[in-house]
């Protein structure tokens, strides 16, 4: 969602007016079926339905905004902004705006208690804000970025964080969260990769799956986005196209979802800018109403992304834009099964109530949509408690406490991957004396999108925490810059290079930054974050050329991508001394790098998105389909010294990976022994147990992620290769073994056929156990049977 401005907001319907009648005139409420907490929870909203006006109703289909009646400026107070907002977009309203912590809670609760005391029916607001990796709101906790949480491979701590955040929302009484994505990142040129748990169905379905089930345990409600297969646009662009069909859709993209939303339980779902097949996510009958209500039984409601709705007209030239064919937008979104409509365009559904008598949409179409929001607010208990915020002065004992922040340093460690450790030249020594060089290792966080105004300047750098860590080992630490992020002077090099060869070893930061909320939609320089795509994939600027300086001085140097999505410089990963993958870090990302670096955390991390050679060589996702890239391909190459080597997959690079999906290495060794399976011969009913054995064979303690994939050996159509079906991530001591078991459903494997069934074919089922999609220690297969 775009970070939208208050003259947005007001535009669209400040003169609208209402008939709903006055509270006198209706009848009491006193024995009203819906206020019964008791009372079945369907019985509530067919009463509640039945006393509501068509205003009322369509007022809970339009989401309002806290800057109608909060002056962000002098935190003033606007009763007639909330009155008009309460009457016209009364059903939910947004919050996400970088104002003290108390200005939103008063703000809140002014607007709970209004609805409570000064309408009649009383029907609470969904208050809403953003939450992918925090709470966003001023000093509120900031966890890592999704894609670096889903390479820690540890759903529970992804779940530990979500009920962080669900407890800060609540205490300034924000009781609903646009989060988590359940996208797929498979084109990588897409500026929102860092929004996302990575490449793969399973892996991103178990991540946003904990998320759910983390945020809403503690009362606030989820909204899985963005509804469906967003996430691979043509030409990586965003909001573009997706291209695929009704398959690959249901194989490879809905999958995640159906784990977030289905058996998350998730209250809301967001659906999606760009169009799939030639039709809008926005108003797609076959997803929203054919799978998502029909197959899936889903019960809750579907909410527009950002002025999504206009897109109809406007980008997708499916009716006129000047003026804005809200008819047709209204026609075209709720019969499909699009139930609210966010903010940020034209406000189509404010019409609904004319387009009604107009016989353009129906009552009963009106009504099925404002039911399944009342249905989510009474789930949620909002109805009990409205505004479950706490006192001005306690909110500092919810947000951001030393819990919160040791947990986001704890998954922030688990999610950092050690890629390259040549001669073992990590940990490093806290004795040594360290220059810290690159534009990203110091003076501002790194943090990927959807953090609040400034937040860059408030966190641990990696200079910060390297430097109290050699601080209190003996050593010490330098820092110089090198270059600026967005330029290819070269004229901070040589200071960069005297503070190298004065030094021990150098540790050189350089990467990819995004913006926070506000800084995103001025026109500033970013490389990643929504709406900001890439055709390279390269170090931009003269940052790599700062790498290869500090490299030539023949000093050990390790090098940290701190990044929202992979960089591409495979020469890097040849010629400096170790290689460490941080994607965007959480407020103390600093200090749980320097934890890896210097050896007080073992590297645990693995890849939730496989990184290729080169721009040139995508899509790389280790699920490809049967008959994609040859495991043996006839590669070429250009290399460092000018040689050329000439193959024909390609002439002159290799379609494979240079770091496959679960790849990470750390300070320990495992070993792989006795694997087994409970059932060699199947049926679709039964679920079989894989075990393995795993010792770790090294000198310290350490995690290994288990991954067991699954391959279709005879099918009767064209299926991925390989397919993530379950892991698990252990902890071992040194010298520890431990046997470890990983329960797959024969129902999991099966897949959709010639005549789009799904089916679970006779035939032989490979089960591969392994560190990575490519590093694959043995295999067990299991026949199934009818």
């Amino acid at each position: 969602m775009r970070f939208l401005s208050t003259a947005l907001l007001l535009a669209a319907g400040v003169s609208a007016s209402t008939t709903t009648p006055s509270p006198s005139s209706r009848p009491s409420l006193k024995n009203a079926i819906y206020k019964n907490p008791k009372a079945p929870i369907d019985a509530r909203v067919a009463d509640l339905l039945s006393r509501m006006t068509l205003e009322e109703k369509t007022s809970q289909l339009v989401q309002g905004d806290v800057r109608n009646w909060l002056n962000e400026t002098d935190n003033s107070f606007n009763e007639t902004g909330l009155a008009w907002s309460t009457a016209h977009r009364g059903g939910s309203f947004y919050v996400g705006i970088a104002v003290p912590q108390q200005w939103i809670s008063q703000a809140v609760k002014k607007a709970q208690d209004y609805i409570q005391t000064r309408t009649y029916l009383g029907i609470p607001a969904l208050v809403q804000t953003e939450a992918i990796h925090g709470f966003l709101a001023v000093n509120a906790t900031i966890f890592n970025s999704p894609i670096a949480q889903a390479c820690s491979w540890n759903p529970s701590l992804v779940e530990d964080m979500a009920k962080a955040i669900a407890v800060e929302s609540l205490a300034l009484g924000v009781n609903q969260v646009f989060a988590p994505l359940a996208d797929l990142s498979r084109e990588l040129r897409f500026g929102r990769v860092e929004e996302t748990y990575g490449e793969d169905s399973f892996l991103v379905g178990e991540m946003a799956h904990a998320y759910v089930k983390g945020i809403q345990s503690n009362g606030v409600s989820a909204m899985v986005k963005h509804f469906a297969a967003f996430g691979s646009p043509e030409q990586g662009l965003n909001v573009g196209p997706v291209h695929g069909g009704e398959r690959e859709l249901r194989t490879t993209f809905l999958p995640s979802y159906k784990r977030a939303i289905i058996d998350g339980g998730a209250f809301s779902i967001m659906t999606a800018y760009h169009s799939y097949d030639g039709v809008p996510a926005v108003a797609d009958p076959h997803l929203l109403t054919d799978i998502l209500r029909n197959e899936w039984d889903y019960k809750y409601f579907t909410m527009t992304d950002a002025g999504a709705s206009d897109r109809l007209c406007a980008a997708f030239k499916m009716c006129r834009a000047d003026p804005m064919d809200k008819e047709a937008i209204v026609k075209f979104i709720l019969p499909a099964g699009g139930d609210v409509e966010m903010g940020g365009g034209s406000y189509s559904f404010e019409q609904i109530p004319a387009f009604i008598e107009k016989g353009i949409v129906s009552v009963a179409q009106l009504d099925t949509a404002v039911a399944r929001v009342l249905k989510a607010k009474l789930e949620l208990g909002l109805f009990e408690n409205p505004y479950p915020g706490l006192a001005a002065d306690k909110t500092g004992t919810a947000i951001h406490t030393a819990a919160h922040v040791a947990l986001a340093q704890k998954l922030d460690e688990e999610s950092i991957v050690l890629l390259e450790n040549h001669n073992g030249v990590l940990p490093l020594s806290k004795k040594a004396n360290v220059a810290v060089i690159g534009p990203l290792a110091h003076g501002l966080m790194n943090y990927g999108d959807y953090v609040v105004y400034n937040s860059s300047r408030r966190g641990v750098t990696p200079y910060d925490g390297i430097k109290a860590v050699v601080g209190k080992g003996g050593g010490k630490a330098s820092y110089v810059q090198g270059c600026e992020r967005w330029s290819t002077s070269q004229a901070g090099f040589e200071d960069a290079v005297a503070a190298v060869e004065a030094a021990d070893v150098a540790v050189v930061v350089v990467g990819t930054w995004s913006r926070d909320q506000n800084e995103l939609w001025m026109g500033l320089n970013a490389t990643t974050g929504e709406h900001v795509d890439v055709d390279s994939l390269d170090l931009v600027g003269a940052q790599e050329e700062l790498v290869r300086a500090v490299i030539a001085t023949g000093k050990p140097t390790v090098v940290v991508f701190s990044s929202g999505k992979p960089v591409t410089a495979p020469w890097i990963s040849e010629e400096a001394s170790a290689l460490v993958q941080q994607f965007y870090p959480s407020e103390q990302g600093g200090a749980a790098l320097a934890n890896v670096l210097f050896g007080d955390v073992n590297p645990s991390g693995k890849l939730s998105v496989s990184f290729p050679r080169s721009v040139g060589s995508l899509p790389v996702y280790y699920d490809f389909l049967n008959s994609g890239r040859d495991e043996l391909p006839d590669v070429g190459g250009a290399y460092e010294n000018g040689t050329l080597q000439f193959g024909h997959q390609y002439v002159l690079g290799d379609p494979r990976p240079l770091y496959e999906f679960g790849y990470g290495l750390g300070y320990s060794k495992f070993e792989y022994s006795g694997l087994s399976v409970d059932k060699r011969n199947a049926t679709e009913k039964d679920t079989v147990t894989v075990s393995v054995t795993v010792k770790n064979v090294g000198k310290r303690e350490g995690s290994e992620v288990v991954q067991l994939y699954v391959k279709d050996l005879v099918a009767s159509v064209v299926v991925p290769n390989l397919r993530l079906k379950g892991f698990a991530k252990v902890g071992l001591k040194a010298g520890e073994s431990k046997k470890v078991a990983i329960k797959v459903g024969m129902k999991e494997l099966g897949l959709w056929n010639a005549r789009m069934k799904y089916v679970v074919e006779e035939g032989e089922f490979m089960f591969l156990v392994g560190a990575s999609s490519r590093d694959l220690r043995g295999n067990v297969t299991v026949g199934l049977k009818w």
